[in-house]
């Protein structure tokens, strides 16, 4: 049932808030994706909703909310332990999701302080791949994606600051669009079909025909792409073809590697106010953003305000088509084991893609093609409702 057709039945009675969490509940378990579990806030919120009249948009829909996010009477740990404190109000998102009337059952895992493309917050559990069993669901949303794959929840809030929703989605086999927004700052959703991100996000498919590139080449690390993953790009590449689109093959653009140095300058940068102790991968970014300038972090911005315009006029396509990921999910504890400055490439180096979308605000999405393996389009010169219609055509 998709998120649309589950509202309309909440909220014309067919169906039972109260219930919905009670068959949460008796489903759940350690390591599924949650960090906090709400349930009894849950179940009062949803008898409450059962009893209204009016009935709002998301009336009695269930969606964690991503532990960077304050939820008012929960925990939010940032993705660590020791950075766990108890939330006293509630952010403007998850505020937004309950004046519609969601039910928020819990918070979902995180990686430390959103910072990695995997979950694995210290102190506390790491959530499993559900496709994957073993293996990370990728990150910094990963909570988020293994409770919709596992069919737990419908949906889940998520954030993209380098990928942070379409990685996890690809590993997990769901779908992760990230909406056009200021770099390195989208707010979204993991969810099991389009239709239901388009809900959420508000989003009307405009479909037409449209000009895509198809770059398999990794764009910001060199690396080799597994054969099934380029595979699945090519047999998506061939849809489109059939469908009546414009596919051409294009290859990275001369200054990538500039592209990528500004993505590192700005999303480091934005570590060097923190406070209190840090460890590990967090340390080392956090030194290296304490290095920035205020010249060099002009420079990177100048890069990424005028980076849309320039791949537009370097390729002169309207969506690029890639991978998502160079290979499948490595197991848990393959990056963390890894010195800081190897963890940063290795990270790069499974997803050289996706923090293009970030640098030009684009929006941009991973969907499901040949299970276990995902495809990634990125707008050029798509609005999101269209490259949303162009989307669909691989994951109806």
């Amino acid at each position: 049932m998709s998120v649309p057709e589950l509202v309309d039945k909440l909220r014309s009675g067919e169906l039972s808030a109260t219930d919905s969490v009670e068959r949460l509940a008796a489903r759940v378990a350690p390591g599924d994706g949650f960090s906090h579990l709400a349930l009894e806030q849950a179940h009062e919120r949803a008898q409450r909703l059962d009893r209204q009249v009016e009935r709002g948009r998301l009336h009695g829909l269930l969606l964690p909310v991503k532990d960077l996010a304050d939820v008012a009477g929960m925990p939010t740990t940032f993705g660590s332990a020791h950075r766990t404190r108890l939330a006293e109000t509630t952010d403007t998102l998850p505020a937004a999701l309950l004046e519609q009337g969601a039910i928020i059952p819990g918070k979902s895992h995180t990686a430390e302080l959103g910072l990695m493309i995997y979950t694995e917050p210290p102190g506390l559990d790491s959530p499993s791949n559900p496709l994957w069993p073993g293996r990370t669901p990728a990150g910094s949303s990963g909570g988020a994606a293994a409770l919709v794959a596992r069919g737990l929840v419908p949906a889940a809030h998520a954030s993209d600051g380098g990928g942070s929703i379409r990685v996890p989605a690809a590993a997990c086999g769901v779908v992760g669009f990230k909406p056009s927004a200021p770099r390195l700052a989208a707010q979204g959703f993991l969810t099991r079909s389009l239709i239901d991100a388009a809900f959420l996000l508000h989003l009307t498919p405009r479909p037409g025909r449209r000009r895509i590139g198809v770059l398999t080449e990794p764009l910001f690390a060199d690396t080799a792409v597994d054969e099934a993953h380029l595979r699945a790009v090519a047999a998506a590449a061939e849809h489109l073809r059939t469908a009546g689109h414009e596919v051409v093959e294009v290859h990275p653009y001369p200054d990538a590697a500039v592209t990528f140095a500004a993505f590192r300058t700005i999303f480091t940068a934005q570590l060097a106010g923190l406070p209190g102790p840090a460890e590990g991968l967090v340390a080392w970014l956090r030194a290296h953003g304490r290095a920035v300038t205020r010249t060099r972090l002009d420079q990177a911005n100048r890069h990424a305000d005028r980076l849309g315009n320039r791949l537009a006029a370097h390729w002169h396509i309207d969506a690029l088509l890639s991978p998502m990921t160079t290979t499948d999910p490595p197991p848990i504890g393959h990056f963390a084991a890894l010195d800081p400055e190897e963890n940063f490439l290795a990270q790069t180096c499974w997803s050289p893609w996706g923090s293009l979308f970030n640098m030009t605000g684009a929006a941009a999405v991973s969907v499901p093609w040949e299970r276990p393996v995902s495809v990634h389009l990125g707008a050029i010169r798509l609005s999101d409702g269209e490259l949303l219609a162009l989307a669909q055509e691989l994951h109806p």
